[in-house]
């Protein structure tokens, strides 16, 4: 049950949608601290792509075991102090990046990114669900997914931006600290907002943690389900994110220029997916289905990029424009876990299903990683199709799932609700 009253000022909800927006914008800012520059690190560091791909499941793996931990703590201690600490560990990642000189300073900036980055699904969705209005909260959580696909895309801009201007990859890192800062001290400021510790909040977690088992929650179903969704779509993101760049330019000759921007416009183009599942949430009853539809859409673009048939202008666009259909199911997706959340278990919840999406890129980036070693861009794409295909089918389990009536569904304890 969402702890604020349907009759907050609007300019409280939008006031906290506005900074936890921010926030996620950071963190997946910093899912792309260093993908962007692997080029760079392969030039002065001798690595290959197989171990450059260890970097980002090293990232992921930290982010993944601290998620499902960092939302029993979000739980017992509130969701802002957790919220500080992790920008904390951004700005120390910025600067372990700037000054590595191999593959160990890389793996440092790996974790403490990692570290940064587990505590904020819990952080972010136990303050929405807490502090905006049931009105408004379809939209906040189309602004949440919408932010991090925009933090995923401004990422490689400005770090390539800047080791291309200054010659010097290093100083790209000065610039991710910065960010970090800046939103940090914006976070402290309007620290008001943020608060989740307060009124029906605090009356939640005293009556949860008297009546139920703190990991009663794993008992249902839908939140494994939730989980394999979010481990199957997440494996395509992260081929997309890391090695499509590449892959385009040795499967159809395109320079860094065009490549790289193809992937800030796959990533653009699920922000707009988002956007508009945030008006979906409220008026389509099976969303699962929409869901299906618009992911098959987009595997039907990657298929088609690896296919080899396109001209290298069409593929480029066609790429691009599969990211709107990986984009359209987040709102729904995130409303379904709401749903499934018991009282006073919404950081665990989140923190579970969340660990998903770090498991996803934990094993998919080392594999793409490698099968672009070998010579193979094409499966960059098919892979990534084929992992969407698989999302599929876990989310149409979940809407069958989640489709029976209410009390089919089995509640906290384990029993019948």
């Amino acid at each position: 049950m969402n702890g604020t009253d349907t009759s907050t000022p609007a300019s409280r909800d939008f006031a906290t949608i506005g900074l936890i927006g921010l926030a996620h914008g950071c963190s997946h800012f910093f899912h792309m601290l260093l993908p962007p520059l692997f080029p760079a690190f392969i030039r002065d560091f001798g690595l290959s792509y197989s171990e450059l791909g260890l970097l980002v499941t090293v990232f992921f793996l930290v982010s993944g075991i601290g998620q499902a931990l960092a939302g029993f703590v979000v739980d017992r201690t509130g969701a802002r102090p957790v919220l500080f600490a992790s920008m904390a560990c951004f700005i120390a990642a910025s600067a372990a990046a700037g000054m590595a000189q191999g593959m160990n300073g890389l793996v440092l900036a790996a974790m403490l990114a990692g570290l940064g980055n587990c505590a904020f699904h819990p952080v972010d969705f136990t303050i929405l669900n807490q502090r905006v209005s049931a009105p408004r909260l379809g939209h906040a959580f189309s602004v949440h997914g919408v932010s991090g696909n925009l933090g995923w895309a401004a990422a490689p801009v400005l770090t390539i931006a800047i080791a291309e201007s200054t010659g010097n990859w290093r100083y790209a890192y000065l610039g991710t600290g910065l960010v970090a800062a800046v939103v940090l001290a914006m976070l402290v400021w309007q620290r008001a907002h943020l608060d989740d510790r307060q009124g029906a909040r605090r009356q939640q977690r005293e009556v949860a943690a008297a009546t139920a088992h703190p990991l009663a929650f794993l008992r249902l179903p839908s939140i494994w389900l939730c989980f394999s969704f979010f481990f199957f779509s997440t494996a395509a993101l992260a081929a997309m994110q890391s090695f499509a760049s590449p892959a385009l330019g040795r499967m159809y000759g395109l320079p860094l220029a065009v490549t790289a921007s193809v992937v800030t416009g796959f990533l653009l183009c699920g922000a707009a997916g988002t956007f508009v599942g945030g008006f979906l949430v409220a008026r389509v009853q099976r969303l699962e289905r929409t869901i299906a539809l618009a992911m098959a859409l987009a595997a039907g673009a990657l298929l088609l990029t690896a296919s080899g048939w396109l001209p290298a202008q069409a593929a480029a666009v066609v790429a691009a424009l599969a990211g709107f259909g990986t984009g359209l199911a987040g709102p729904s997706r995130d409303m379904l876990i709401k749903r499934a959340a018991p009282p006073g278990a919404t950081g665990r919840v989140y923190g579970t299903v969340y660990s998903g999406l770090d498991a996803g890129f934990a094993v998919a980036a080392p594999v793409f990683g490698a099968l672009l070693d070998q010579g193979r861009p094409a499966a960059i794409f098919s892979g990534a199709a084929l992992a969407l295909l698989l999302g599929i089918a876990s989310a149409g389990i979940v809407g069958l799932k989640l489709g029976r009536p209410e009390s089919q569904l089995p509640t906290p304890q384990g029993g019948r609700a």
